[in-house]
């Protein structure tokens, strides 16, 4: 009896050894843990068809309230871009010495939209879709990438648009058209890549959605969204550091990308130099690090 009585109880250490023992015995593991990367791609390929699912139907709720309905998927980037002509093209005189400026800035316009619309979906992925995130088990890399293709399937009907406008203004279909799909691919990979890393985040911070605006805002005023960054060099006696910073602008690239695609007036010594590593180089580091940066917090996301 005594030695019942004398018996120390097992240490919390002791415990949580024999508690794990227990469930690796019947075969059981952790809620919610992170699975392995590859382990993880698989899971996300094996939902491919949820994300185009989710992705559609998100795009067709969008206006489902409006009785233009899906008319403002392609009016609102062009009431945008009107804005933009007004303001920069017309009172600041941005269009002088650039040719063919409307279908300029409207190509520049809808490209830049495509990232800032991703940027700001994916930062609100995670902490505007808890109860989808709570409620059901999958891939939370889902959610940033779904909204990612969201914002592109809205640039491919603004792109409708954006092709009559060329034709309005004389501009024939070229060979270089071609050029437009490797374009919105590497700027998809990149949206998605910085959406994931914003999910992420945001998911931890949620007043970061609030910040987003203005960071964007300042992000598109050196995107040579309404001005020609080329023309702006040429005549300027900015520090080689800031004409760098400038080429180099992941958004600014695909714009201008874009641009030498469509408008047969925007020859290739508009480009910066190395254009094309540029924009593969930052897809692939946004890509490959904001899939990595959102994974490794795959466990923490709805919980707290």
């Amino acid at each position: 009896m005594s030695q019942v009585l004398h018996t120390p109880p097992p240490r919390p250490a002791e415990a949580e050894d024999d508690l794990a023992a227990l469930a690796a015995r019947h075969g059981l593991t952790v809620s919610g843990a992170r699975p392995s990367l590859p382990a993880y791609i698989r899971q996300l390929w094996a939902r491919r068809h949820f994300i185009t699912a989710f992705a559609t139907a998100k795009l067709t709720a969008q206006y489902s309230q409006a009785k233009l309905g899906q008319v403002w998927q392609v009016a609102t980037p062009l009431l945008n871009a009107a804005v933009y002509y007004f303001i920069f093209g017309v009172l600041l005189g941005t269009k002088h010495g650039v040719k063919d400026y409307i279908p300029f800035l409207v190509t520049g316009v809808f490209v830049w939209t495509f990232t800032q619309s991703s940027i700001m979906a994916g930062t609100r992925a995670i902490s505007g879709n808890l109860g989808l995130v709570r409620a059901l088990h999958f891939p939370r890399a889902a959610l940033p990438i779904s909204f990612a293709l969201q914002q592109l399937q809205q640039l491919l009907f603004s792109m409708a648009a954006l092709v009559v406008i060329l034709f309005c203004f004389g501009i024939p279909v070229g060979v270089s058209w071609v050029l437009t799909v490797p374009v919105l691919f590497l700027q998809f990979v990149f949206n998605a890549g910085v959406s994931m890393i914003m999910a992420r985040m945001g998911a931890k911070t949620p007043d970061i959605a609030q910040l987003m605006p203005f960071i964007l805002r300042t992000w598109m005023y050196v995107s040579g969204v309404m001005f020609s960054i080329d023309a702006t060099l040429r005549n300027s006696n900015l520090p080689h550091s800031v004409e760098v910073l400038l080429e180099a602008n992941p958004a600014a690239v695909y714009i201008d990308l874009m641009r030498f695609a469509l408008i047969d007036s925007f020859h290739s010594h508009q480009l910066p130099h190395h254009v094309w590593a540029f924009a593969l180089g930052w897809a692939l580091l946004a890509g490959v690090g904001g899939f990595v940066y959102f994974w490794k917090a795959e466990e923490r996301y709805g919980r707290g």
